[in-house]
């Protein structure tokens, strides 16, 4: 098994941490802030208890947990390490002058990844002198509960470098998105974009309310999309497969389209209207309590998952 090194200990950074370890691998957790990564580990104790509770953890949890190390030196963390997984602040010249020292410091043969979700590879791993190892590797959060993780590599990274970042996401458990190229917003965030465009529309020009828009989610799209994709949803969804529902409904989309093309102001006049029905079902108080009831769900959602894996099929 390899050694990880996690550079940043945060919510992304921890969750990081329990996939690496579960899968196998010996993990050294570094962040700026020194009392960061041993309150990391108290953290990660706590959520190894829950997944193991929920039947997502195949070893025992103490098995898990002592493969996570805390170090001192982001030295330390990288001695050894053939994978390093950055998880600073979405800010550009932290991540220049974090990846200037990791590209220094790391091993030649270390993969450089990214956990952003906004900053484009080219952007801060165009002066190195490893650039072709650099590449950003995007999880969905929370991490350690949601498979997906984005990998867009940089127009210099290499083939090898993203073939070994998809083979050890895979191996620790995820579903690796391999990009071809980059663009603004990678796959994942340019898909929900183009949903919270519309919802936000629709609130906005009055067609539909804020637990309208959640309902047609939750409680009809969503249902499908938590186990198959768009396009399979429409292959399935018409007799004779895919060609078949462009000729029988694409007329209704393009009759759409003309009425897509302006935007709302997400914060304009509508984000009143959207925080004050958010407010009145969920007070702020009380935000932190219904993360923990997200992640909750999350974790039967994907036990259920599996099962149905087992048992119905892929």
């Amino acid at each position: 098994m390899a050694k990880i090194a996690i550079v940043g200990v945060g919510l992304i950074g921890r969750a990081w941490a329990i996939s690496f370890a579960r899968a196998g691998h010996d993990v050294a957790l570094w962040d700026v802030d020194a009392n960061a990564p041993a309150a990391a580990l108290t953290t990660i104790e706590t959520q190894l208890a829950e997944l193991a509770g929920n039947g997502l953890l195949e070893a025992a949890p103490a098995g898990v947990l002592s493969r996570i190390h805390a170090v001192e030196s982001l030295e330390a963390a990288l001695e050894g390490a053939t994978h390093v997984q950055e998880n600073s602040p979405e800010r550009l010249d932290l991540k220049r002058e974090l990846f200037a020292r990791l590209d220094r410091l790391a091993s030649p043969k270390a993969v450089l990844a990214s956990s952003t979700s906004a900053i484009l590879p080219s952007a801060f791993s165009e002066g190195l002198p490893g650039r072709a190892r650099a590449l950003v590797a995007h999880p969905i959060n929370p991490p350690h509960l949601i498979p997906a993780v984005e990998i867009v590599p940089a127009p210099w990274t290499s083939a090898d470098a993203v073939e070994r970042t998809a083979a050890l996401i895979r191996g620790a458990g995820h579903s690796p998105i391999v990009m071809a190229r980059e663009i603004d917003g990678f796959v994942v965030n340019r898909l929900q974009g183009a949903l919270l465009e519309e919802a936000f529309r629709l609130v906005a020009e009055g067609f539909a309310s804020v637990d309208d828009v959640d309902v047609a989610l939750k409680d009809g799209l969503a249902l499908r999309w938590s186990f198959m994709g768009p396009f399979e949803t429409i292959d399935l969804n018409a007799p004779e497969g895919v060609r078949d529902y462009v000729a029988r409904y694409q007329s209704i989309y393009v009759d759409m389209f003309p009425s897509d093309r302006g935007r709302a102001d997400w914060a304009g006049p509508v984000l009143e209207k959207i925080e004050t029905a958010r407010r009145a079902k969920l007070p702020a108080s009380q935000l932190a309590e219904r993360q923990a009831w997200r992640d909750r769900r999350l974790m039967a959602l994907l036990a259920h998952k599996r099962r149905a894996a087992r048992d119905v099929g892929e």
